[in-house]
């Protein structure tokens, strides 16, 4: 129970207790004046009956009160578990699309290295070419000068 309830609960206790004290005197009839015409009632009864009225009053007021923010609370909720659930949806999207920019750059990155490759090879196989059309050529000049071969 906090502070507020428990005051509340003290302050109508006290007010219970008074009038149980002074019942006597809360029941003497008075002469009241009604504005257009006066009676003779006991005021301190009438005076208990409006407390009381009021603190109904104050009690539905509470409650009602209570209620729509209980209702507000809840949809306030639901919004922010729909906007999680938009929010998580939107992270796996980009993770998905993460995943298919890294899968296609992995892709060209390969297809880069298969290019290479091939031109490296190809630039190799050009070079030996080129060695050997050079051992056969001095070779053959070998050859006619009368030199023993080099090649064997």
């Amino acid at each position: 129970m906090n502070l507020r309830s428990g005051l509340v609960i003290l302050v109508m206790v006290l007010i219970a207790l008074f009038s149980v004290l002074n019942w006597g005197v809360l029941m003497a009839p008075t002469d009241l004046s009604l504005g257009f015409a006066s009676a003779r009632a006991p005021l301190g009864l009438i005076m208990l009956a409006l407390i009381v009225a009021l603190a109904a009053v104050f009690l539905v007021y509470i409650v009602v009160l209570q209620a729509g923010m209980m209702g507000e609370s809840r949809r306030v909720a639901k919004e922010l578990k729909a906007q999680r659930e938009l929010a998580d949806k939107a992270e796996a999207s980009r993770f998905d699309e993460l995943r298919q920019l890294h899968s296609a750059d992995q892709q060209a990155l390969l297809s880069r290295v298969d290019q290479l490759d091939r031109e490296l090879r190809s630039a190799i196989e050009a070079q030996a070419n080129g060695i050997n059309a050079t051992l056969g050529e001095l070779d053959d000049r070998l050859q006619k000068t009368g030199t023993p071969r080099l090649m064997g």
